[in-house]
């Protein structure tokens, strides 16, 4: 049986429903902006609004893990309540390294970045069982938070084949131009989509390349300032800023485009980490242009070219590069679906998840039997139980 908590988003506004036997309850969530003060507010909210919850589910369905997901770190408070109150186990799911993503959106440390490391390191230490996305995070759940080897798993965001479906392109998404160049993601600082204004640029006024279309698929603070960019930079009748949109016309439009776009900037958060909509792009045969990241080159290999970081210029010369050779397109979207089939869909991950859920079990039942054994001077030991 399984309860989920989670924000209200648009078209997922309903406080309370049933999808696919998952009970879900939402609620609703400040939105951060850009500013220290704005994160703290919409944080601060969020777990208010997720203790209530946690406590009405708790009530109505019961439950015997709790298995949370950063940002924030502070989600470890909802999980240390029903631990002490309940004995229930702790799965943290790490999405994020949020010392870095502080680091990515403010460009420094100081007090507030070493709060974080220390609030990740009480996450680290309350969970039974940590979930890591790829090996960088597996190292640092157990170099900075600390946690035995075998109790962190590596559960990539991997794509549901049956629902990554390649279908046929559609040319009226194209927008009357030869070429579709499709990203999909957040639009925030670290994302770099001001980079990728400003590769459009040069492959427009540069390289004089004017027959590819760019779709932009997602939201976020940053999107009023890469369109006002995309104005300032003459380019703006080469972009679609679509928002977030429904599965089937993310579908569609990714069938469409020709090559897919990833313009994560350089920094410690996007080099180490995993991005799903490389995945994506992968699931559907689709050649990448990228810059030069760890895991990012690790998830592609042969399905992208690597562009130096940081350099638009680069970047513009490589998607020019594939719109002019079809066959390396065709060449690179298959050796990324196919390293999608062999190593990184669902079907690989999801024996991994059952494996840490036994994991957080089997600690539960140790903790069990030690409660029935007398400890010294007669006393039962109390444990956890789920």
């Amino acid at each position: 049986d399984v309860s989920v908590i989670s924000p209200m988003l648009r078209g997922y506004d309903a406080a309370r429903e049933t999808i696919d036997g998952v009970h879900i309850y939402r609620h609703k969530l400040t939105e951060a902006g850009n500013s220290r003060f704005g994160y703290l507010r919409e944080y601060a909210g969020a777990l208010a609004s997720q203790i209530r919850l946690a406590f009405r589910v708790k009530k109505e369905r019961g439950f015997d893990v709790i298995h949370a997901c950063n940002p924030p770190d502070l989600i470890f408070i909802v999980a240390l309540i029903f631990k002490a109150l309940f004995g229930v186990r702790f799965v943290f799911d790490h999405h994020d390294l949020c010392p870095e993503l502080f680091e990515a959106k403010f460009g420094r440390r100081g007090i507030l970045h070493r709060a974080m490391l220390l609030l990740e390191r009480a996450t680290f230490a309350l969970a039974d069982v940590s979930i890591a996305t790829n090996e960088s995070y597996r190292d640092i759940a157990i170099a900075r938070g600390r946690m035995r080897p075998d109790r962190v798993f590596v559960v990539r965001s991997g794509p549901r084949l049956d629902r990554m479906a390649i279908g046929a392109a559609d040319p009226a998404l194209k927008a009357g131009r030869k070429f579709l160049i499709g990203y999909v993601g957040v639009i925030g600082k670290q994302e770099g989509l001001d980079l990728l204004v400003g590769a459009v640029a040069h492959l427009v006024n540069q390289i004089g390349r004017k027959d590819a279309h760019f779709a932009i698929i997602g939201d976020g603070p940053e999107l009023p300032a890469i369109r006002a960019l995309a104005e300032r930079k003459g380019v703006a009748p080469y972009f679609t800023f679509y928002g977030r949109v429904p599965d089937d016309l993310f579908l569609s439009l990714l069938n469409a485009a020709d090559v897919c776009v990833n313009a994560d900037r350089c920094c410690a958060m996007n080099d180490k980490s995993t991005m799903n909509k490389i995945l994506e792009y992968m699931a559907l045969g689709k050649p990448i242009v990228q810059f030069d990241l760890t895991e990012g080159r690790r998830s592609a290999g042969g399905a992208s070219l690597y562009a130096r970081p940081d350099n638009v210029a680069d970047f513009a010369m490589k998607i020019d590069m594939l719109l002019g050779d079809p066959a390396l397109r065709c060449d690179m979207g298959a050796i990324g679906r196919e390293r999608i089939i062999r190593e990184f869909s669902w079907n690989h991950s999801a024996p991994v998840l059952l494996r840490a859920y036994e994991k957080a079990f089997e600690r539960a039942k140790i903790g069990a039997a030690s409660a029935r054994r007398p400890a010294a001077g007669g006393a039962a030991r109390s444990a956890a139980h789920s």
